[in-house]
């Protein structure tokens, strides 16, 4: 094959590509409706039918007053006009081509009277009337579809314009190719800047749904992370007890068998390896957070108020002491302890001290000024806890926090098999409280044990968390 043939034959490879794009973007019947507007929900599509009702009437008059064409024809010729209008707003590209159509046919009709001496001075090829419907018809086009179809049917406007007047022509008219034209240009242009407007606020507020849940998302990651971190010292603890009691075992017996020798030093490895692996997960969890490994306001915040990183975590017995830390912040706070305290598990007895510890610090950011009431009942069955201010006594200042303490409380009840409930009061102020199981499991999955008398009246179901 020559180059010239290869040439050509890539030529027309192009152009049935371009028609093929074409068809596909002009020659269909699918339909695209426009919104309604939220508060004036169908005032555009009014206004549009009374565009319509006057392009139909207007172009009807002018073609059979003016435009010498007869009154059958010409009602219809006004009745596509104007029909297109109001099509457009359901399908705006068979309306297009409805209004193409009908001023095709009434420039091949009018031609023919000016020739015949009947139409000096039309307004041709374009009337004014069949103009504004077109033009209403492409506004509506570039506010429904993608701008490279308004660009297409703008080129066969502005081709077909150049057509009838500059080739086929006529005499004693008043020419409106140009005037059509720009027009038309500019309602383009107009139509599809505010539909890319329209499409880069919805991308917009669909950016900031995502990312409010994957901030939350986040949020919820972190304070799990920031939990594990946490019980890894009591789990460590009760490993390290394991493997010790494993190693210490048998020289409590005199003369112990082998294989109660080989079982025991078989747990003790299994709790050595345990813990080993246990470390390098709490590594892992560290590693995204390296302020954890410092002295930052992660790791101090983390640590609780005069804490570090390394210190021991807090139990209840630590309580009066971040108390008193936090009314040496200027807070005044009621204290109400009910029941005798049993024994609880190293993580019933962190979790309720971090609620504490962030119900306070919601207290100091948001409602300074507050008194406040901490009531820690001891039951048979498990915690509860309350922390409850009044109405802050001045504006709260900007609060550097990250908004998600309440997330964190329920995470750590929700470990525990318990529940939170934060809701404000009747007099302006704000009330967490918790409910902790005594072992860590909710009552779902201990059937022999009654439930705690009165839980329905304390936490409700749909807690306001």
């Amino acid at each position: 094959m020559s180059r010239l043939d290869r040439v050509t034959t890539t030529g027309v490879e192009r152009v049935r590509r371009w028609l093929r794009t074409l068809r596909e973007d002009l020659c269909t019947m699918r339909a695209d409706p426009l919104p309604p507007f939220v508060w004036l929900r169908w005032f555009p599509h009014g206004v549009l039918f009374l565009v319509a009702f006057g392009v139909t009437f207007g172009a009807v008059a002018q073609l059979a007053n003016d435009g010498g064409v007869g009154p059958q024809l010409a009602f219809l010729i006004g009745l596509a006009q104007g029909g297109a209008v109001a099509f457009a707003l359901w399908r705006p590209v068979p309306a297009w081509w409805l209004s193409t159509a009908g001023t095709l046919v009434g420039a091949v009709e009018v031609h023919r009277q000016l020739l015949a001496g009947g139409a000096q001075g039309f307004t041709w090829p374009w009337s004014s009337a069949g103009l504004i419907g077109h033009l209403a018809v492409l506004l509506l086009l570039a506010l429904r579809v993608r701008t490279r179809v308004s660009v297409e049917a703008l080129a066969v406007t502005a081709l077909l314009t150049y057509v009838l007047q500059g080739l086929w022509g006529g005499s004693d008219y008043t020419p409106t190719g140009l005037l059509a034209v720009i027009l038309c240009t500019v309602v383009v242009v107009l139509g599809s800047a505010l539909r890319g407007r329209r499409e880069a606020r919805a991308e917009l507020r669909q950016q900031t749904v995502l990312t409010a849940e994957e901030r939350a998302r986040r949020a919820l990651l972190e304070e799990r992370n920031r939990i594990a971190r946490e019980l890894h010292d009591v789990v460590a603890h009760h490993m390290s007890v394991i493997s010790i009691q494993a190693q210490v075992a048998p020289h409590l017996v005199k003369d112990p068998p082998e294989e109660l020798k080989e079982n025991l030093d078989g747990i003790r490895q299994n709790a050595l390896e345990a813990l080993t692996e246990l470390r390098r997960v709490l590594g892992v969890l560290r590693s995204e957070v390296p302020d954890d490994l410092g002295t930052g306001p992660q790791a101090r915040e983390a640590a609780g108020p005069g804490g570090t990183p390394d210190a021991p975590q807090p139990t209840l017995a630590r309580l009066s002491s971040l108390i008193d830390n936090t009314r040496a912040a200027g807070l005044e706070i009621r204290t109400d302890v009910l029941g005798d305290a049993p024994p609880y598990p190293p993580g019933v007895e962190l979790s309720a001290y971090r609620i504490v510890q962030e119900a306070l610090s919601n207290v100091l950011r948001h409602a300074p000024g507050a008194a406040v009431r901490i009531e820690v009942t001891h039951f048979p069955d498990g915690l509860y806890l309350s922390v409850t201010n009044s109405r802050p006594t001045r504006p709260a200042p900007a609060s550097p926090g990250t908004g998600h303490g309440l997330l964190g409380m329920r995470e750590r009840a929700s470990m525990l098999g318990g529940h939170v409930v934060a809701t404000p009061t009747l007099h302006g102020g704000f009330s967490v409280s918790a409910f902790l199981p005594r072992d860590g499991r909710a009552y779902g999955e201990q059937p022999e044990r009654p439930p705690f008398p009165g839980m329905d009246l304390i936490f409700p179901t749909g807690d306001a968390l």
